[in-house]
């Protein structure tokens, strides 16, 4: 069965920007260290925007996925029983919240498993509804950065005239060929919907797995300077600072470990110098 977007799409009352910019946000394939989703929750919070609209998700995602365990769990809802009664279940949600004062849209969801084309024409539908000129994706793999460092930031854009637009912010311009994301797809198309799209994807530690708070808190500053928005971080920053001592303590106990990181300590630095020395 086809689905019309308007069909898909829940909103309760349209915004009305003047250029605005879209920042998307999904769970799933680029969101290495909950560093998407926790980014974008993040401006949701100190911003305080209003959720405003959704699209259903029960056209666009697998539950009964087969293999092992360990795979199926990625798939399957969430459910809370508690002393032998069931007490919940969470769907996947697919959530538009909106900050007019800052010309903002921001949206969390899960990368959806089917019907890619349908899930972008419901976001293009309502970012051009909206006044959005700009959707802008944050994301994050893991990589060889070590955790004491920032992560490096890539940028990919769909058009050249904001690659150079990009270049104050200290991002490193992607190149990649293997398989893609979503968003990626979502990029392909967004010419031709009249859309700008720009995707950062922040580099963070690859031997680290769980939620990222200092990556979180370092992405979440440069998209603030990037979207112009004055926000207080210092929650944020704590969060980062008692992170990283204490994965630092856990990693000075392992002397293989604490190797590893120095070496990666070194090339990052030297990476950065010999990128200073190409620009100076």
């Amino acid at each position: 069965m086809i689905h019309h977007e308007t069909d898909l799409l829940t909103v309760r009352r349209m915004p009305e920007l003047d250029g605005g910019t879209l920042v998307l946000a999904f769970s799933g394939w680029m969101d290495g260290g909950d560093v998407s989703t926790g980014t974008v929750q993040r401006l949701v919070h100190l911003l305080g925007a209003e959720p405003f609209a959704e699209i259903d998700s029960e056209p666009f995602f697998i539950y009964n996925f087969p293999g092992s365990m360990e795979v199926t769990a990625m798939f399957r809802p969430h459910i809370e029983i508690e002393d032998g009664l069931v007490k919940m279940v969470t769907m996947p949600e697919n959530t538009f919240y909106c900050h007019e004062p800052a010309n903002l849209i921001l949206f969390l969801g899960k990368e959806p498993n089917l019907h890619w084309q349908t899930f972008g024409r419901c976001i293009f539908h309502l970012a051009r509804e909206a006044g959005v000129e700009r959707i802008l994706f944050v994301g994050s793999f893991g990589g060889a950065v070590p955790h004491t460092r920032d992560p490096r930031l890539y940028v990919t854009c769909s058009d050249e005239a904001l690659l150079d637009e990009m270049e104050p912010y200290g991002v490193r311009r992607s190149s990649y060929e293997g398989p893609g994301s979503f968003t990626s797809y979502l990029m392909t198309q967004a010419e031709s919907a009249g859309l700008q799209m720009v995707s950062l994807i922040a580099e963070i530690p690859g031997y680290l797995q769980g939620a990222n708070p200092l990556s979180i808190e370092a992405v979440t500053r440069r998209l603030a300077k990037i979207l112009k928005l004055s926000l207080d971080l210092d929650s944020l920053r704590s969060a980062g600072t008692a992170w990283e001592l204490e994965v630092s303590t856990a990693v000075e106990q392992n002397e293989e470990m604490a190797e590893e990181v120095r070496q990666l300590e070194k090339a990052y630095d030297d990476d950065l110098l010999d990128q200073q020395a190409d620009e100076g």
